[in-house]
């Protein structure tokens, strides 16, 4: 997340890093993040360049900055409200889109789920149960950062650096989006989850791939039907 940054479009890149960041969870509800001159050093950026960004995140209502002693900037994760903003851009998007998408979506997370299965420690099971366990009794968007936590958990667990940057790509580009509906099916989601994280845990790297890709081709389903429903007069 916090990697240096090549020359272009350096505040766009880290504006960008930190919308993904906090949109997938990984930066949490009233966090503090670092200090301009920590962020730049990690980017590898002015601290011009990191202030730019966080102004642009507070115009986006995912950043709150505040005065005093106790100062600093904090995460404002989005709030339900987003769903009807997601709705219209589904709305743009064409089932070509969508399916294009989907399969580059599900050859990575299929192809993480497999690896986690191959390669995890029991560190990695562990974190996977407890990101299972967020989505006990989550609703709206606390629902759809658990559900795409917990796919980034997989994909660390394959300990794929190119997989996991692919995952978190294809969560910002898709994620918000196929996740749309999680908290109407979180039980349900909760249960998949479970056992895709028994699969990596045995060792069992077919059955990890076929329980994840059957775990996102029914959410990529729900979100066509969704499409189809929004084009309707």
């Amino acid at each position: 997340m916090f990697a240096p940054l090549d020359q272009t479009g350096r505040v766009e890149a880290v504006t960008k890093r930190l919308v993904d960041a906090i949109t997938l969870g990984l930066l949490a509800d009233e966090e503090q993040l670092p200090s301009e001159a920590e962020l730049a050093g990690q980017f590898g950026v002015s601290t011009v360049t990191v202030r730019e960004a966080l102004m642009a995140l507070r115009q986006q209502g995912l950043v709150e900055t505040r005065r005093g002693r106790t100062g600093g900037s904090f995460v404002r994760a989005p709030k339900d409200g987003q769903a009807a903003s997601l709705r219209e851009r589904l709305r743009g998007l064409s089932l070509t889109d969508l399916r294009d998408v989907g399969d580059h979506y599900l050859a990575v997370a299929g192809a993480a789920a497999k690896l986690a299965a191959e390669r995890s420690s029991a560190e990695d099971v562990e974190r996977l149960e407890l990101a299972t366990d967020d989505l006990r009794g989550a609703t709206g968007a606390e629902a759809s950062r658990a559900e795409r936590h917990f796919h980034l958990e997989v994909a660390a667990a394959a300990q794929s650096p190119r997989l996991t940057q692919q995952e978190v790509q294809l969560q910002g580009e898709l994620g918000a989006l196929l996740w749309l509906h999680t908290g109407e099916h979180a039980e349900q989601a909760r249960d998949e989850h479970r056992a895709i994280t028994d699969a990596i845990a045995d060792a069992d790297a077919e059955r990890a791939r076929r329980l994840t890709e059957e775990h996102i081709l029914a959410a990529i389903d729900r979100l066509a039907e969704l499409h189809l429903g929004l084009l309707e007069p």
